[in-house]
């Protein structure tokens, strides 16, 4: 049975040792010990070698690159060796710096699909903080700039004492499935041929199951039932910082009427054919990518008898 440690950018994390955010002390000796690994970030994209496969590592030499910024202690290893993800600023240069031939600051959905499950999921997650550093750098309550705190955890207003922490939005990812059917959609805007499960932000006040019925009904038209949706897995998503959260929905109704300013269109497909989709050899529609969620959900229904 597929879980969410199963789910890619979810699979394989390191302990966080989160006890350590708050030591100073040992944060700073951290970044200097020879044992240290540091990767960096710029504007949300990993540094990665040229073959795809791995995040560029560095020891305590990080520290002799100009522009940097941000950084997160992420936890420790196997052997428990400190990790690290610094920001870079826009100004640097990888051509002329100690970095020059090691790999290149590449897109974060293109990188997931090539690194390991553990470099994958650190990647995700200090893009999704570093993300949240960059946009909020002022105090939410007075306006004051912030300051970053805890290894890069939460950021402090020096002004009124505020303390902010990351976010991270829920998202109910759904396939509403009748009998040996299931529904997909798709946006105007994506490549012909590309259908998926619909989804929808969690609003405040709702469950994640309130969530999915609702938006089922807002997107398609198609009623269900809260009490009778199913839970499967989640995975966090780093664009910017999403919960997305599997889900599969047993329709009450199958009249689909499509809300055109959230899809093209939507349409019912077999058990069979979602087994062709996955395998990549329905004659006109393709599935989501095996990093995405929504591949997993119609995956795991589409495998069920």
């Amino acid at each position: 049975m597929t879980t969410s440690n199963d789910i890619p950018l979810a699979s394989n994390p390191i302990n966080r040792a989160a006890h350590y955010r708050t030591d100073e002390a040992w944060l700073e000796a951290a970044l200097q010990n020879d044992n240290v690994l540091v990767f960096l970030m710029q504007d949300g994209l990993p540094l990665v070698e040229h073959s795809g496969q791995n995040l560029v590592w560095l020891g305590p030499e990080f520290a002799r690159l100009p522009h940097l910024g941000e950084r997160v202690f992420l936890g420790l290893d196997l052997a428990n060796a400190p990790i690290f993800a610094v920001n870079i600023g826009s100004a640097f240069q990888l051509e002329g710096s100690l970095l020059q031939g090691t790999g290149e600051f590449t897109d974060m959905r293109a990188a997931a699909g090539g690194l390991n499950p553990m470099e994958a999921n650190l990647a995700s997650t200090a893009r999704s903080i570093l993300e949240w550093h960059r946009s909020h750098p002022f105090c939410s309550k007075c306006g004051s700039p912030s300051t970053p705190a805890e290894a890069g955890w939460k950021r402090v207003c020096p002004s009124c004492g505020a303390e902010h922490f990351p976010r991270t939005d829920p998202v109910a990812i759904m396939l509403a499935v009748k009998d040996d059917k299931c529904l997909l959609g798709r946006q105007a805007s994506w490549p012909a041929g590309f259908w998926s499960a619909l989804a929808g932000f969690v609003e405040p006040g709702e469950t994640l199951e309130q969530a999915a019925t609702r938006e089922l009904e807002e997107e398609a038209g198609i009623k269900a039932d809260p009490a009778k949706a199913e839970y499967l897995f989640c995975q966090p998503w780093p664009f910017p910082s999403s919960m997305m959260v599997g889900i599969i929905v047993e329709a009450e109704t199958t009249d689909v009427s499509v809300e055109q300013d959230e899809l093209e269109a939507a349409r019912w497909i077999t058990r069979e054919e979602a087994r062709q989709v996955i395998a990549g050899t329905h004659p006109d529609i393709y599935a989501p990518p095996p990093m995405a969620v929504a591949h997993h959900i119609l995956k795991t229904w589409s495998e069920r008898d």
